[in-house]
């Protein structure tokens, strides 16, 4: 649970929804954050589990989805 709480902390500096993630086919969304994080926060949060994924634009991670 460290992990997805530094991870969202980090997302936090960049934006913060209503309703700032999605959850689908063990996939964890992070909604509204765009790919412009310093190299150093992409750098951590790639660390924690998380990366870009250029197809659907947003951040995601297969480490915090769901069942």
């Amino acid at each position: 649970m460290d992990d997805l709480i530094a991870a969202l902390t980090i997302f936090r500096k960049y934006a913060n929804p209503r309703n700032p993630t999605h959850c689908t086919h063990d996939e964890l969304w992070i909604m509204e954050v765009g790919d412009d994080l310093s190299a150093e926060d992409k750098k951590e949060v790639e660390r924690l589990g998380f990366f870009w994924d250029e197809d659907e634009d947003g951040w995601k991670s297969f480490k915090f989805g769901s069942a």
